[in-house]
């Protein structure tokens, strides 16, 4: 097996931009990442830390050195992108200035102790992977979250005392988004953690208790999904984003997939937008979805793509928020998905009625 490897360079005492170096190996005896590394190396000498636990991204996702070459081929293929776990604070090639994450434990300070440091380096992965810092960059991070988790655990008489501290800080808890799709093999108890203590300073909602309305409550009935639809329209030359969140809709990827249209699949696609805490943070959810809306919209689609009423609300109701947020217009249709299956049928005027209700009408397009 041959792999090819781009490889994120770059030397702040020298380099203005980083630059990435294209590497050809072929698979002799390393099985984990970590040996990879080490091959290049020993051709082309760069920064790194030659440990299994060392941090970094790969196409993408946040992992370690220990991670196998095999379970990477199996996500990937064998394309592979290596990058520092944060380009905004690398130092040397794959290696940063953590000062950012070390500074973060101020705000449990008062409560810890050696070894409690220990399990805060250990999750450090968590605070780099987080999508929040790439919109909040003074957000308190996962890592001080799942760290309250076990100090609460340890010592649940100083429950109140913890909780008020994260209470202070002032990008808190109600900044976090999801994890899943962001860190490699992701283990979903994290994630679990974490809700405990969102949960713990009242901080969430259910999305279906949620008022997504900012700019203008629009009502629409969507109808059914008809599973036994026959194409007649397969949407050839049309671009179509569909924005899936965490989770992906079978009948949505089967009804895209039977059609003859250009599918944009962008790492936007599949985020959270912090729906839970929309109540008390919608400016957030409302930046988060505008750069979906943009995304998509730079890369040609032609509609957005929805499987559920929420989503469908958030983005197509939202266009002012979004364009003040964000300083551009928002012009991008929303379809939702049963009404995209009755125009793959063929049954425009049973739909139309619906489309015109829409803050942008979809049949412009």
């Amino acid at each position: 097996m041959k792999l090819e490897i781009s490889l994120f360079r770059f030397d702040y005492k020298s380099d203005y931009l980083p630059y990435y170096t294209k590497n050809f190996i072929k698979i002799k005896n390393e099985k984990t990442l970590q040996e990879i590394l080490n091959t290049i190396n020993d051709e082309a000498p760069f920064e790194y830390r030659n440990t299994d636990h060392f941090l970094l991204v790969v196409n993408g996702y946040y992992t370690t050195t220990a991670t196998t070459i095999s379970d990477l081929v199996e996500d990937f293929g064998t394309d592979l992108t290596i990058e520092p776990i944060s380009i905004r604070r690398a130092h040397t090639d794959l290696c940063i200035n953590d000062a950012d994450f070390q500074e973060r434990l101020k705000v449990l300070a008062e409560f810890i102790d050696e070894e409690d440091i220990k399990k805060y380096n250990e999750y450090k992965i968590y605070f780099y992977a987080s999508n929040t810092i790439n919109y909040e960059y003074d957000y308190i991070g996962d890592a001080i979250l799942l760290l309250a988790y076990d100090l609460i655990q340890k010592d649940n008489s100083k429950e109140k005392d913890i909780l008020e501290a994260l209470k202070e800080y002032e990008c808190g808890a109600q900044f976090h988004t999801n994890l899943k799709n962001r860190v490699f093999n992701f283990d979903n108890e994290v994630e679990n953690k974490i809700e405990t203590i969102r949960e713990k300073l009242k901080l969430i909602k259910p999305i279906k208790e949620q008022n997504l309305f900012l700019d203008k409550k629009n009502s629409i009935d969507f109808g059914t999904f008809e599973d036994d639809y026959k194409i007649k329209h397969n949407f050839e030359d049309f671009n179509l984003a569909y924005f899936s969140g965490l989770e992906k809709d079978v009948q949505t990827l089967q009804l895209l997939e039977s059609l003859n249209a250009k599918i944009i699949d962008t790492p936007s696609m599949h985020t959270d937008l912090a729906l839970q805490t929309f109540h008390v943070n919608s400016d957030f959810s409302i930046k988060l979805a505008s750069t979906v809306m943009l995304d998509a919209f730079d890369n040609s689609a032609d509609l957005l793509v929805v499987d559920c009423e929420n989503l469908f609300y958030l983005f197509d109701s939202n266009r002012k928020a979004m364009q003040k947020v964000s300083g551009r217009e928002i012009i991008l249709p929303v379809i939702h998905k049963n009404e995209l299956q009755k125009l793959v049928s063929g049954e425009h005027e049973a739909v139309k009625p619906q489309l015109k209700k829409h803050v942008i009408d979809p049949e412009i397009i």
